[in-house]
């Protein structure tokens, strides 16, 4: 593959955005995928923006999503107008575009087959609303119809509408993105942004997402343990600070889902997580600030790197969540320019979400970085 081309750009008006975007790819000559990632302050406009896109470059394939923020090269953009685009030359019978709405996400099962590789599992990149319920279980099934895959992307985060795009706009779609044949090599790598503290601890009694005892003792009394001085007396410490991780069941890499702290009731020691989770499930706590995410980044982009022996990246794509970005690095775009100094001269845009795919899960407070090579 040869290298990528991509723009972004914050205009007023859609099209002057949309205009800069196109002059920054420069050049087409073969082109045939588009990313478009799109700030939820255009999303009345994102229609216009995808059939201008199509006109102008003659690219007739696009997948994307809107977001609460985007990035491109160094530059993040929140709550500004603002678009991020890349376009790329691909076989052409190694790629499909999908949507949950235009087809029965099972038939994508008889890929592999087709592109003679049902041996080996596919790449996908993959987009999804968070108002789905199921939408984790959706992304899991995917993977496994097709040969257990490995999928990266994230869900649409919005103010607004929730919108994706593939090929065409579309409406609360349940999942839609890209297969790639595995003629397309793609290194991808997660990072976590947070540090365990602590044991194991066994859920002994809870009712939905309240755990009430942990190891046959209140809960409320396991993570004051674990987080020390700051319980009971600094709530919004813990509440911003502290997260519960539940190990991924079956995971070789010890990986884990984090999912918020959401209420702590003091009276009675329960304490309440952004999950449901059940009687005998192992959980551990973890701690989340900008210098533990900005070390746990540097050994993921280290980890690229190496894996890279050599090959050039022709592009990237970067998924991270809404709770990271400026809200966790701060206003200066310090997440997306720490990849960017990482990779050096390669293309990037992504764009910040409400929940983050890579492999068959979905994760939050993560973010997920794939690497095409040459």
């Amino acid at each position: 593959m040869k290298k990528f081309k991509f723009g972004h750009a914050c205009g007023a008006q859609w099209q002057e955005a949309t205009d800069c975007c196109i002059h920054q790819l420069g050049h087409l000559n073969g082109e045939n995928l588009g990313f478009l990632y799109a700030t939820d302050i255009m999303a009345s406009e994102l229609i216009d923006i995808v059939d201008y896109l199509k006109k102008y470059t003659s690219i007739k394939h696009w997948i994307g999503s809107i977001g609460v923020g985007v990035c491109g090269d160094v530059q993040e953009y929140f709550n500004v107008p603002a678009i991020a685009l890349m376009v790329g030359e691909f076989p052409e019978h190694a790629f499909k575009v999908f949507h949950s709405s235009s087809q029965n996400i099972k038939t994508l099962s008889a890929l592999p087959q087709q592109w003679g590789e049902d041996k080996q599992p596919l790449f996908g990149i993959v987009h999804g609303t968070p108002q789905d319920e199921h939408i984790a279980t959706h992304v899991y099934q995917l993977s496994e119809y097709l040969g257990d895959s490995f999928l990266v992307g994230g869900l649409t985060s919005s103010r607004t509408e929730f919108l994706q795009v593939a090929d065409e706009v579309i409406v609360q779609d349940e999942l839609s993105g890209v297969i790639f044949s595995n003629n397309v090599e793609v290194i991808t790598r997660l990072t976590q942004g947070c540090a365990i503290i602590g044991e194991n601890h066994e859920v002994t009694q809870c009712k939905n997402n309240v755990i009430m005892t942990l190891d046959n003792r209140p809960a409320l009394e396991v993570l004051q343990e674990e987080v020390g001085e700051y319980l009971p007396h600094n709530l919004t410490f813990v509440y911003n600070t502290i997260f519960a991780a539940l190990p991924i069941i079956g995971s070789d890499r010890g990986d884990y889902f984090v999912r918020n702290i959401m209420n702590i009731d003091v009276e009675e020691g329960y304490i309440a997580i952004g999950d449901y989770v059940e009687k005998g499930r192992n959980i551990r706590f973890a701690r989340r600030d900008a210098e533990t995410a900005h070390h746990d980044m540097l050994n993921m982009l280290n980890t690229v790197k190496k894996s890279l022996n050599g090959k050039k990246p022709c592009g990237a794509l970067y998924h991270s969540c809404i709770g990271r970005g400026e809200n966790l690095f701060g206003h200066n775009s310090q997440e997306i320019r720490t990849i960017h100094a990482a990779l050096g001269d390669c293309p990037i845009i992504g764009f910040f979400g409400q929940g983050e795919i890579s492999h068959q899960h979905l994760y939050g407070y993560t973010g997920v970085l794939s690497v095409f090579v040459a």
